[in-house]
């Protein structure tokens, strides 16, 4: 029997599973035991690409490769997935060791990803592909119907590049300029040059810093 938070969590899926326990397992951290969510994670990860990758097949026929690859990564992606996860407020029931749940690891980008996509993987092995693919259409209705266009899902970076080499200017340069912090929670702060333009940014990755330094860049040249 699920217990009546689980039964909450059940209610916001809009799946109620055969096997609860499979639930459970989707839940459970590898720093709370053995018996964790890391299996169903690898096969909720290739579920959840298959069914979206249908989805924008069957939904842009008229899309090129390149452009379904740039929809389905926008989809798919950690940040994404921990949206998704804060939406259902997945954090309250996730079963996390003491240093991880003192760490907050509840709130942790990486943790709240894998973990939709364990729960993904226990509904296909609880009810089919079917179940698993109208759960995950489900949880996804709001970001299918704002979907942006595929050239507006380029990044910062590839469109400044772009940018510049239709105009055949030199290409940007990246400076790192500064990081601070542990490694588990850093910030870097970047800067981007490009014939004299330059902007400076900062984020918790160096590639964050670099996308947000091209975007300004990219705003004060065009």
């Amino acid at each position: 029997m699920i217990n009546p938070p689980l039964a909450r969590l059940v209610t916001a899926l809009g799946y109620s599973f055969q096997t609860p326990e499979r639930l459970v397992e989707a839940l459970t951290h590898r720093s709370a035991s053995a018996r964790n969510n890391e299996r169903l994670e690898f096969l909720g990860d290739a579920l959840l690409n298959l069914i979206i990758a249908e989805y924008l097949y069957r939904q842009y026929p008229k899309a090129s490769e390149g452009e379904l690859s740039r929809l389905r990564a926008s989809l798919v992606k950690g940040e994404t997935l921990a949206e998704l996860a804060r939406e259902l407020k997945l954090g309250d029931w996730l079963r996390m060791g003491p240093g991880e749940l003192k760490s907050g690891g509840y709130r942790r980008e990486s943790i709240l990803s894998d973990a939709v996509e364990a729960i993904i993987g226990a509904v296909y092995l609880d009810g089919g592909f079917g179940a698993c693919s109208e759960l995950v259409l489900r949880l996804y209705q709001n970001w299918l119907i704002r979907l942006p266009s595929a050239n507006e899902l380029k990044d910062p970076k590839t469109r400044l590049q772009e940018y510049l080499q239709a105009r055949q200017r030199p290409l940007p340069i990246y400076n790192v300029l500064e990081m601070r912090g542990e490694p588990h929670e850093q910030s870097f702060t970047v800067e981007c040059v490009v014939d004299g333009a330059r902007t400076i940014a900062i984020g918790n990755s160096r590639r964050k810093a670099e996308q947000e330094a091209a975007r300004q860049l990219l705003e004060k040249i065009e």
